[in-house]
């Protein structure tokens, strides 16, 4: 004999009850519906917001960045103080782990670039021009002229666009760096404006220089190397190729990109609050339908109710059968709204919407929404738990009323 909490008898007769109004189960199924694809929408938009962001994050520094321990913790007095010397042995050393993917040295320094008239401080960074811009990606636009290339004839440059309208600049003009040296002298070299690019941020394009790595050594006397970034195969696999480095690198820090990541960490904290408070009251919107609805139900079949007790039906018995109508309810409401959320999701893909540039950026960005199948079961799965407990709920308070008074009732 089967326990009379699997009858499927019982699960039919609620089914076949969820059908008996059927305006108020539609509005009910409707509201559930809405209510499930606002959640999953707004938990799809933040969860490419961060996959977006971590991209962008990891793009610009590395997944991990390998510096002398003072390089991360302590400030500067003269350029390139902790830096790197040994940069092309610790590069041969860190491709050999299977994750790695890329190495790339950088020499960060800042000083004043001038065009004879003007001078503005820069943030300059020397790189490997044969990998850095192709691991840049869709994050870095060129607005004009070229890329640096390799062994070029002359000391080139590429700039920030909003640094080149400061200076009047544009691709083929002189300008001069000036900075300090890591013997604490003055230094000036001449350099030609290769390209003008764009990051989306108008405050670090104000400031952003970027030059090749022989350059930056000989504008600052050293042949020593800031940092290197570690581009790995996988984002996934940080953790456990931040874990290897660590151990086979004893006097270096491997820091991942998520140590510096400030934005992407203060971004997250924010989205995690706002879209967290909003499915929480669509969920008691929700629950408070379904509530409804299932009292509404009851109170319609209290005669109904008092007969079934009269004949031997125990209370237990039904609720059961109302957790199940909200079940169904509930249930059928959520599939349909991931089932609409998935749509938009997907209809993004085929028919891209442009949003508005956020704070602080000067470009806008395509709306993606994420699918994600974890987040859309546990999503489906908690309106469906919390629908049949509020069907409960309801029918353990209106099944105390007396079978005499339930069978007396208009």
């Amino acid at each position: 004999m089967k326990p009379d909490w699997i009858d499927l008898t019982w699960v039919r007769f609620a089914f076949h009850n969820s059908l008996r109004n059927r305006r108020r189960s539609l509005v009910t199924v409707s509201v559930a519906a809405l209510g499930t694809a606002a959640i999953l929408l707004a938990g799809g938009f933040a969860y490419s917001t961060y996959e977006g962001l971590a991209q962008a994050a990891a793009r610009n520094t590395g997944h991990l960045i390998v510096g002398k321990p003072a390089h991360f913790t302590t400030d500067e007095d003269v350029p390139l103080q902790h830096g790197i010397d040994d940069a092309a042995a610790l590069q041969t050393k860190i491709l050999s782990d299977p994750a790695v993917r890329y190495v790339l040295p950088r020499v960060d320094f800042s000083g004043l670039i001038s065009n004879g008239d003007k001078s503005t401080i820069m943030l300059a960074v020397g790189i490997d021009p044969n990998a850095e811009f192709a691991v840049k990606g869709p994050f870095l636009k060129v607005m004009e002229g070229e890329l640096l290339q390799p062994n070029a004839k002359e000391a080139e440059i590429v700039i920030g666009d909003a640094l080149a309208r400061s200076l009047k600049a544009k691709t083929g003009s002189s300008l001069t760096l000036l900075v300090s040296t890591t013997d604490g002298a003055l230094n000036a070299l001449d350099v030609r404006v290769r390209g003008l690019v764009s990051t989306g941020v108008p405050d670090m394009d104000k400031r952003l220089v970027y030059t090749d790595i022989k350059t930056a050594q000989k504008l600052l006397n050293t042949q020593r190397v800031s940092s290197l970034g570690v581009f790995l195969n996988n984002m996934d696999a940080t953790a456990d190729a931040q874990q290897r480095l660590s151990s086979a690198l004893p006097g270096m820090t491997v820091q991942s990109w998520l140590d510096q990541a400030f934005f992407y960490r203060s971004v997250k904290d924010l989205y995690n609050r706002i879209f967290g408070a909003l499915g929480a009251i669509i969920s008691v919107i929700v629950v408070f339908v379904v509530a409804n609805a299932m009292a509404m139900a009851i109170i319609e079949r209290t005669r109904e109710i008092g007969s079934l007790r009269a004949m031997g039906t125990l209370p237990g018995q039904l609720v059961r059968s109302f957790s199940f109508e909200g079940m169904f309810l509930g249930g059928t409401g959520a599939i349909v709204g991931a089932l609409i959320a998935l749509a938009v999701a997907l209809l993004l893909l085929v028919f891209p919407v442009e949003m508005p540039p956020p704070p602080g950026r000067s470009s806008g960005y395509p709306l993606m929404i994420t699918i994600d199948a974890a987040m859309y079961a546990i999503t489906i799965l908690m309106m469906i738990v919390l629908s049949m407990l509020s069907s409960a709920l309801i029918a353990r308070r209106t099944l105390r009323q007396p079978i005499v008074d339930a069978l007396a009732h208009n």
